[in-house]
């Protein structure tokens, strides 16, 4: 699992998203939004069923995360065996009997790995207010949720949205974009302003985006594609309704 691609989230979950499927973050398997998986005899709808293939295909995430061979993860091998006998549920005293220790180490254990935690929080924390402060600032409008790949084409000031905006819409006319940008940070800034022409909750058909589209610009599939690929939009399978994104 490469830790530089994948969000606290998306690490403590198991799985990550790409536009309409939800990927195994240790074999890739992929499942599709919409449809429906068999588990042992049951159903499960997309989500869950990611859920299901992890605990039945690498035995759970809380243990792929204490094998995962990384240099990030500190454990010993002893507190990797702790961790899982607690994950266990077992009492203190039973844990204590197996690993030969007293029951007052045990709990001393957990208390320790709690320490730890608050720690790793504190530490993220001071991280994200030390390193993220000028990006809070910066930042002019909110990422879609289901936005792939964040990095820096998403911290966007209001100066640069600005003079984005003014350099490739007319607005005499409506909203009509003139002409289509080359750089990553002027789409987003692009798509942004143009998915402010979508109602909210609001569902469309192809047909319907298509020609608010049109209105826009004279490609309006590859507007439609976009705010698509971007995660300002989302669609059903078949591509025959379309829906705003929350941000």
């Amino acid at each position: 699992m490469d830790l530089n691609k994948r969000t606290y989230l998306e690490v403590k979950q198991g799985f990550h998203q790409q536009k309409d499927q939800l990927i195994c973050n240790y074999c890739e398997e992929k499942f599709e939004e919409g449809q429906v998986y068999s588990f042992s005899g049951k159903f499960y709808e997309a989500k869950q069923a990611i859920t299901e293939h992890i605990l039945e295909a690498h035995e759970g995430n809380a243990r792929m995360l204490r094998e995962e061979a990384s240099k990030y993860n500190t454990l010993t091998e002893k507190q990797k065996k702790l961790l899982q006998a607690f994950q266990s549920g077992k009492k203190d005293t039973q844990i204590a009997t197996e690993f030969g220790l007293s029951a007052s180490t045990v709990r001393h254990q957990k208390f320790t790995f709690r320490e730890k935690a608050k720690q790793a929080k504190l530490y993220l924390a001071q991280y994200e207010n030390t390193f993220r402060t000028d990006e809070k600032k910066s930042s002019f409008f909110l990422i879609p949720h289901k936005a792939q790949n964040l990095d820096d084409r998403f911290m966007i000031t209001e100066e640069e949205s600005a003079k984005t905006l003014k350099t490739y819409f007319d607005f005499d006319d409506g909203l009509v974009l003139r002409r289509w940008p080359k750089k990553q940070k002027k789409i987003i800034i692009v798509l942004n302003r143009i998915k402010e022409e979508l109602l909210p909750h609001k569902i469309y058909t192809e047909k319907e985006i298509t020609q608010l589209l049109s209105h826009i610009y004279f490609d309006s599939v590859t507007l439609r594609r976009y705010l698509f690929d971007y995660g300002f939009i989302s669609r059903t399978p078949d591509g025959k309704q379309y829906w705003l994104e929350e941000s």
